[in-house]
């Protein structure tokens, strides 16, 4: 692990400076091969702070699943691997994941129908203020929660994806139940911020976990939206693997388990 400074006037708590290094340090393989980290000790003097402010920091990542502790050897790298999600034309939650989960599934925690806001208008090529159905849901592979998602749908012309969805359990095909038998990602937006207070509950993390977002677009066979979704991804569970060569067939709603829709590419 390499010694890094932190920033003591950032606003930013030291011990979440601290876990974010760390978190760095193991994702780029700096953690050593037995994954075993330096003592609290030798972590404060490299730092500069309190024994107290690494434990802080260790305990957060802990909590996050990231590190392990063994009494009387040490803490000690959770050797999980995480999940390699494609960014196609057609990405699908189930099947992008394939055998890498025994099971995926994601549930609806709420839906409301307000009006649409300039971003999600624009997105969904109606009006600011025009009616919108807004969806909040959680996917999980093997019983672990990977992502949550905001998705938004045309009232007028999605008046029952709210039922639909219900029933599927699924985005494809509850817009299959509408009509729109396939559909294809139009652009995708991606960034990484610290997840939020809802992001630690819902996705079981730790303060200062981080998580990938994506802003994306999906439209139907003629190129008009159907679907315009915000999803966070725990980064130490999935990566993003973005397919510029994708030559995917067309999907059914039938052969489709999976009903997140995450975030692609931009083309």
């Amino acid at each position: 692990m390499r010694d890094k400074l932190l920033e003591r006037k950032s606003g930013v708590a030291l011990w979440r400076q601290i876990a974010d290094m760390i978190r760095s340090d193991i994702a780029s393989g700096a953690a050593g091969a037995d994954g075993k980290l330096p003592s609290e000790m030798k972590l404060a003097e490299r730092y500069r702070v309190n024994r107290h402010t690494v434990r802080s920091a260790i305990a957060s990542l802990e909590q996050e699943g990231v590190l392990r502790s063994e009494q009387g050897r040490g803490t000690f790298v959770r050797r999980r691997k995480r999940l390699s999600y494609p960014i196609t034309r057609r990405t699908r939650f189930s099947a992008g994941l394939g055998n890498q989960a025994g099971s995926t599934s994601t549930r609806m925690l709420e839906s409301h129908e307000e009006p649409a806001s300039e971003t999600v208008a624009d997105a969904l090529g109606i009006s600011a203020g025009d009616p919108a159905i807004r969806l909040e849901t959680i996917s999980d592979a093997d019983g672990v929660p990977v992502s949550r998602a905001t998705s938004w749908f045309d009232a007028t012309r999605f008046a029952d994806i709210r039922k639909t969805f219900e029933e599927h359990a699924s985005i494809t095909r509850a817009l299959a139940s509408c009509g729109v038998r396939d559909y294809m990602r139009r652009s995708t937006v991606v960034e990484a911020r610290h997840a939020s207070a809802e992001d630690i509950e819902l996705l079981g993390l730790s303060a200062g976990a981080i998580v990938l977002v994506t802003r994306a677009i999906n439209v139907d066979a003629e190129g008009k939206p159907v679907h315009y979704s915000e999803t966070r991804f725990a980064a130490d569970r999935v990566e993003l693997k973005i397919d510029n060569d994708d030559q995917t067939a067309p999907t059914s709603a039938r052969s489709d388990k999976g009903p997140l829709e995450p975030g692609r590419h931009r083309p």
